[in-house]
């Protein structure tokens, strides 16, 4: 009797939601039983690079990966006069269209369904929809010179100079770092001619714009939609030397249109959390989201501030969601600052996203840009970036022109966070953002205008190369040896200094050269502190980036104590078998006149060295690397009479 009285009452209820001329549900799933997939074969649902990432950053496979149930969603189709829209793995739920009560009470009934929400539309068209808050910018080309171009940068960036450079990120890109073998997807509105307008250029020729989908109308087109898209993908993507380019103008791109700008519905929510799971699923590395959400055009389903905790709304779920999956998301923090709602949108509320705020190429806060904190008091947003006169495509041109709102700060960004991505792969995430904060002008007061403020990417650079650092310094036997792994390469050295106790100045004792790509070396110096008075010892570890940008890397402290006269005479010879180097340490307890010599089999002097010892120890050092291979002598003369012999093989 429940049963039938519960069949009824929804069916009163359906008829009343069809009477508001609610079409579009969200059919909330329990489980995914019987689902045909296994997280054992990931493979099946996941393609290579998806899975790489996972591997990289230790994320397991879970039952969020799974696809849908697909029984599920065809009971759902067979119920009626039903449309199925798309479906979301990661929240586990379907979105219909539908006029017909009697499937939706029926659809209700079925056991593995949770719940049935309305999300969208008033077809009748009855209500007024809301501002959008879709950013168009003046169609006025720029004119005039742009700003000069500096004669060290690999790029002459034209109009776009000021975006880039309030970042440093000139400096990546001087570095080779420009996105290449990054991927990002940007998930908006339409990219309106971005197949012939000139600003995509590069990325069409070159193949980088990997793959599109309309999540709205579900067909492959995004070319003839809204322009907000290409504007934002614009800022990242533009190759257009001494006019307009882009933070990451080498990356590749998936354009995903999740919006419909002719109106406002959670549909959208759902349409961008399909669309975050098809880039996750295909690898993506970032996402660069410049939408948001907090009203509605039905305003019974609008979302009120105690909603933005990061744990409410649907796409500030999926957005988390990518975040565990790997990707780093960048999100638009809204463009509320002068409205009545005044505070931030979803997903920028999300707790594992980056909230991007919009400043000017000054530095100057944007008034429009929306205020945080998130309402569960966390620090929102969290950085920001140029979103006032934004240097962004015209979408008849594609030459530059002016335009504002947060949605242009957040790719700026985004493509600055992908090169300094591309530069430390082996850090996940949210070691990223966590490097960007930490360099921003902001870092140790955030504020909910800008939060931790305007990152350097150059000093997020320096912190993510002090986070891979490792070493090893010990003194022994008035020798100290020191063993290090860092990143280096070319254009970039490594300088060794040294600071005895009672200077003021640092002396340079060793410098490696990086050659090659960017990435670990294990690199080893000597310092012989025979000679050296006893005290505290300073080692500084600095890396020399291009020649004009040093950061300290690592200081350290050796207490020189003990005191540098043997007690016996001595000598020590190693490696034996020799390699490419051969060591020998003499110690002498009075200054000596030493004389080394290495001699063949044949008894023929290979190699001789004559020097005036203080007392105390001192390291010689052959290369080897060039004798053949055989059997050696080394004999050590002290004034003038042989002290010692020891044979070596190569």
């Amino acid at each position: 009797m429940k049963k039938i009285i519960g069949f009824f009452l929804i069916c009163f209820l359906m008829q009343h939601q069809a009477n508001a001329q609610l079409t579009r549900y969200i059919i909330k799933l329990k489980d995914k039983a019987f689902n045909g997939y296994s997280i054992a074969n990931p493979e099946l649902f996941l393609t290579a690079r998806a899975l790489q990432r996972r591997v990289r950053y230790g994320i397991p496979i879970d039952s969020t990966d799974l696809p849908v149930t697909a029984r599920y969603i065809d009971s759902i189709r067979m119920a009626g006069d039903v449309t199925i829209l798309n479906y979301s793995k990661w929240l586990n739920q379907v979105a219909i269209k539908t006029t017909d009560a009697t499937a939706l009470a029926k659809i209700n009934s079925f056991p593995f369904v949770a719940a049935s929400n309305p999300i969208a539309s008033f077809a009748g068209g009855t209500l007024q929809p809301v501002n959008k808050n879709l950013e168009i910018p003046e169609n006025q080309i720029l004119t005039g010179d742009p700003p000069p171009a500096s004669l060290i940068d690999n790029y002459d960036y034209g109009f776009s100079h000021g975006q880039v450079a309030i970042h440093n990120g000139q400096f990546l890109h001087n570095l080779g770092f420009m996105g290449q073998g990054m991927q990002i997807a940007v998930l908006d509105a339409g990219f309106y001619h971005y197949q012939s307008l000139p600003t995509f250029d590069s990325i069409r020729i070159n193949n980088q714009i990997l793959g599109t989908w309309d999540f709205v109308k579900n067909e492959e087109s995004v070319n003839e939609d809204h322009q907000h898209g290409m504007q934002c993908l614009s800022t990242i993507a533009a190759n257009m030397p001494g006019i307009f380019v882009g933070t990451a103008p080498k990356a590749s791109f998936y354009l995903y249109r999740t919006e419909d700008a002719n109106s406002e519905f959670p549909i959208e929510e759902q349409n961008w959390a399909v669309g975050a799971e098809r880039a996750d699923s295909l690898g993506v590395d970032v996402y660069s989201v410049s939408l948001g959400y907090s009203t509605f055009d039905d305003p019974a389903l609008n979302y009120s501030y105690n909603n933005m905790d990061g744990n409410t709304t649907m796409i500030a779920k999926a957005a988390d969601l990518a975040a565990k999956k790997g990707i780093l998301v960048v999100v638009s923090a809204g463009n509320e600052g002068t409205s009545s709602w005044h505070y931030l949108l979803t997903p920028s509320d999300a707790d594992s996203v980056l909230a991007v705020g919009a400043v000017d190429s000054l530095g100057n806060v944007a008034g429009f840009s929306s205020y945080g904190p998130s309402s569960d008091n966390r620090v929102k947003p969290n950085v920001a970036s140029v979103g006032w006169m934004t240097a962004v495509a015209n979408f008849n041109t594609g030459m530059p022109t002016f335009g504002s709102g947060t949605s242009f700060a957040c790719p700026n960004m985004a493509g600055l966070s992908t090169c300094l991505w591309q530069a430390f792969p082996e850090v996940n995430n949210m070691s990223i953002i966590d490097a960007l904060q930490q360099s921003a002008s902001r870092a140790t007061n955030p504020d909910n205008r800008v939060g931790y403020g305007i990152p350097d990417v150059k000093k997020a650079f320096a912190l993510l190369v002090k986070k891979s650092f490792h070493a090893q310094v010990q003194l022994t036997d008035c020798v100290v040896t020191g063993e290090m792994q860092i990143k280096t390469g070319n254009n970039i050295n490594i300088d060794i200094e040294r600071k005895l106790n009672g200077n003021t100045d640092y002396q340079v004792i060793k410098t490696f050269t990086g050659l090659g790509n960017f990435a670990t070396t294990s690199l080893a110096f000597t310092d012989d502190l025979t000679q050296v008075p006893n005290g505290n010892i300073y080692y500084r570890i600095k890396m020399q980036v291009q020649g004009d940008t040093s950061f300290i890397i690592d200081s350290i402290l050796i207490a020189h104590t003990q005191s540098c006269i043997p007690l016996s005479n001595s000598v020590k010879v190693g490696p034996n078998p020799m390699q490419d180097q051969l060591h020998v340490m003499i110690g002498r307890t009075t200054n000596t006149a030493i004389r080394l010599v290495l001699f063949n089999a044949l008894g023929q002097k290979v190699w001789d060295t004559q020097n005036n010892q203080m007392a105390g120890s001192q390291t010689y050092i052959i290369a080897t690397n060039r004798l053949a291979k055989g059997v050696y002598s080394i004999a050590v003369y002290a004034n003038g009479k042989r002290d010692f012999i020891q044979k070596l093989i190569k």
